[in-house]
């Protein structure tokens, strides 16, 4: 089953919850558009402001919208929002960072469905077994988190073996690229990188002119910012500071009892720098964006970035 099918919507496609960025606007211009918009819960650090912002796209958008969960210890909200998400009914959750047992078997209680980050099969298999709704196979190509293998090989990998939608995320800029993962047995897409230049997007001045002026090449991988492979543009300030593991890192790695909590400090500091960077000027600039940054030119309304998608 297509993705539009699965939500009811004219494309197949999710504008993806992106941290920090993702607002109100966006995901009603996407829902607006045919497509689906989404956000992450933790861009609302109160369980006040995330009933708000849920009720305000109910009373703006009649078209189904997602929530993006972390469900690991990086995120000492996870309950919480959990029983917002069930009480407030969302069409569905997109879970990362952890088991989704719990989300995956409330939501069924009141029809949310649930879709699962993955990065492979193993995974992929496991969230399927415990009743997930589909699967968002976030590969090479994606910006902020990515995983390590390409489309080509996950996408038909994962249609090969699962009985449920793989939603392909990473590498998404022009119509011709979603036909292209349509055609490798993608149920629909996911798509980042390219909304982080809408009108709707609220970063700062100097994050919107590197979205325009750097380009694919410009992109690299760092684990200094979540203790996770994260694709950020390469600044100044992130060929200062490096790419590589950290002592903490090292250190987690060689301790298991140690990693969770680790990569938790590296997580919540990580994220705090990139916070900064979005929405006002620092020199220690951490942006996130993904390969597809190539293909943006200038900062559009969102509503004419989805038609390079679906014309």
């Amino acid at each position: 089953m297509k993705l539009n099918e699965l939500l009811g919507i004219q494309h197949p496609i999710i504008v993806a919850p992106m941290f920090l960025v993702s607002n109100v606007a966006m995901v009603v211009e996407a829902c607006e558009s045919g497509a689906s918009g989404s956000f992450p819960a933790l861009n609302f650090r109160s369980d006040e402001e995330l009933r708000k912002a849920i009720h305000e796209i109910q009373s703006k958008t009649k078209h189904p919208f997602g929530v993006n969960l972390i469900v690991n210890k990086s995120n000492p909200k996870a309950a919480q929002q959990l029983n917002t998400l069930i009480e407030l009914k969302v069409p569905y959750i997109i879970t990362s960072l952890g088991s989704p047992e719990e989300v995956i078997r409330r939501a069924k209680e009141v029809g949310t469905k649930v879709f699962c980050d993955v990065t492979n099969l193993e995974y992929a298999l496991k969230v399927q077994k415990l009743g997930a709704d589909g699967v968002i196979a976030v590969n090479n190509r994606a910006g902020g988190h990515c995983g390590p293998i390409s489309p080509e090989e996950l996408i038909p990998q994962l249609v090969k073996n699962l009985s449920i939608p793989v939603i392909s995320a990473g590498g998404i800029a022009h119509k011709k690229d979603v036909d292209h993962v349509l055609s490798l047995g993608a149920a629909g897409v996911s798509v980042g990188t390219i909304f982080l230049a809408s009108a709707e997007a609220p970063l700062s001045e100097d994050y919107r002119k590197a979205l325009v002026d750097y380009g694919e090449k410009d992109i690299v991988l760092t684990t200094k910012m979540s203790g996770s492979h994260l694709t950020v543009i390469n600044t100044p300030y992130v060929q200062s500071i490096g790419t590589k593991a950290t002592f903490l890192e090292r250190l987690a790695n060689k301790n298991k009892w140690l990693k969770k909590y680790i990569k938790m400090i590296i997580f919540i500091k990580g994220m705090r720098t990139i916070e900064k960077s979005a929405f006002k000027a620092t020199y220690k600039t951490v942006w996130c964006a993904g390969p597809a940054i190539e293909h943006i030119h200038s900062i559009r309304p969102l509503k004419e970035i989805m038609k390079d998608l679906t014309e």
